[in-house]
């Protein structure tokens, strides 16, 4: 029978990590000129649309199935194809029966397995959405959907498998799970393989084959809404307690250890990126205090359940600094990651997840010492071979991926497009409807027939 109360922590968490894609959007999307930012919302958005469907028809089964072969690859994909055998069993309780039936349905831990699948959904359906900020303003959208559905497959699921998937928890008792959950052990709360090395790595290889955007880096390419860039960011944090806390599976003790090192290590964050942007470019800066926002999300979530408070705040501290140097990198090689995904998600996943070699203690639910509390280099080495094996794996693939397509269809939108508006060639919308301002052809308005009427308040606004 299902623990209610971890049943309502899970399906809330789940809500929260489900609100993070949406508020992805708005980061993203107030971050690109105004001319596409329809469209770099619309990438995000897809995503819960795609992957939602695709994790339940296979995706789900290929992460948390039985391992085909028992090599900890791959789940088996037919066997919960469509939630086959998720969704039976006896829901209500009888308790007029003799003896009296309880409720009787299929379980992960103490809440109903579709619990299970819709919370891991919301990770598959991010994830891919992360990817997005790399390519902003030039990838066609019906490209984008075909990637983001053949990278789900081939890349995201089977990761997820090596990560998520422990013996014995979601495919049987007797079931196999993923390679570095079970025989590498390396230490990965809540996704910075898979999910945040995963996808910065895939960042950088599509940044690479689509190319630079016109203009870049000689052009200006600042961002046309920073308002909405706060907002999102404010969101992404409020729904990463869901993200982190929430993979405890439950609502004990480990969550809430999940959920003090995720406020406060973000703090941190944020506030080693402004000291940075102040030292090196002499102020602190809203888009700065963002980016340390995501940065410090970032290198907590492989981390939460492993390092104490204290060391949560370093962890903080250290990947808003490093995120924060880590950015400009692009500028030096050369590779056009539009919003900086390589730089915040990349490398802050790298930093949460090898950090975790140092910084844990045994005194955490993880009850493991790292290397500064006389673990040695035991848990240090773990880290590293789980995090460089995902992102050679994601950054070989999508380099597959995308140089079949560039081939196949085409990734980019045509000069013309990227010179007027994406928004307009892709979905024929735009994000902002000058003509209601008034004030003649230079916005987009047209005359007013002879005789209308103007109000006194036309103009005054905006």
């Amino acid at each position: 029978m299902p623990d209610t109360g971890d049943t309502a922590w899970m399906m809330t968490a789940t809500a929260l990590v489900l609100l993070m894609t949406p508020g992805l959007a708005l980061f993203y999307g107030g971050m690109v000129r105004s001319k596409s930012v329809l469209n770099q919302i619309m990438m995000s958005i897809s995503a819960l649309g795609l992957i939602g469907v695709l994790w339940v028809l296979y995706g789900y089964s290929m992460a948390f199935g039985n391992s085909v072969g028992g090599l900890g690859l791959v789940g088996n994909p037919a066997e919960f194809a469509g939630l086959a055998g998720l969704t039976e069993g006896t829901y209500l309780a009888d308790t007029e029966a003799v003896p009296p039936v309880d409720v009787a349905i299929p379980l992960v831990g103490s809440i109903p397995s579709v619990v299970f699948v819709a919370f891991q959904a919301t990770f598959a359906i991010i994830t891919v959405a992360l990817i997005s900020g790399a390519v902003a303003d030039r990838m066609k959208f019906g490209s984008w959907l075909i990637f983001a559905g053949i990278w789900g497959t081939i890349v995201y699921f089977p990761v997820a498998h090596w990560v998520f998937a422990f013996d014995g928890v979601t495919a049987g008792e007797d079931s196999t799970g993923g390679w570095i959950a079970n025989q590498l052990k390396a230490i990965d709360f809540a996704g910075g393989t898979a999910v945040h090395i995963n996808s910065g790595a895939a960042a950088l290889a599509l940044a690479i084959v689509i190319g630079k955007r016109r203009g870049w880096p000689r052009e200006p390419m600042r961002p046309h809404n920073l308002t909405m860039v706060m907002l999102g960011a404010a969101l992404l944090w409020f729904g990463w307690f869901g993200f982190n806390a929430g993979s405890a599976v439950g609502s004990g003790a480990i969550s809430g250890f999940a959920f003090i090192n995720t406020l406060v290590a973000t703090a941190a964050a944020m506030l080693g990126w402004l000291v940075t942007e102040k030292i090196r470019d002499g102020a602190p800066t809203s888009l700065g205090a963002a980016s340390g926002i995501v940065a410090g999300l970032v290198a907590i979530t492989p981390s939460c359940s492993s390092v104490s408070p204290l060391g949560a705040v370093a962890l903080g501290v250290i990947a808003g600094v490093v995120c924060a140097l880590a950015v400009g990198l692009k500028f030096r090689f050369g590779y056009d990651d539009s919003l900086d995904v390589v730089g915040v998600h990349l490398v802050g996943g790298l930093v949460g997840t090898l950090l975790v070699g140092f910084l844990a203690t045994e005194s955490s639910p993880a009850g493991v010492n790292g290397l500064f509390y006389g673990g040695g280099v035991d848990q240090l080495w773990r880290q590293a071979v789980g995090a460089f094996a995902v992102l050679a794996y994601s950054f070989v693939l999508t380099l597959v991926i995308a140089f079949v397509l560039k081939a196949v269809i085409g990734l980019r939108v045509s000069d013309e497009a990227e010179a007027t508006s994406v928004d307009e060639t892709e979905h024929a919308e735009t994000g902002y409807d000058f003509s209601s301002l008034g004030g003649g052809a230079g916005l987009g308005a047209r005359p007013l027939p002879t005789g209308s009427a103007v109000p006194v308040s036309a103009g005054k606004e905006g």
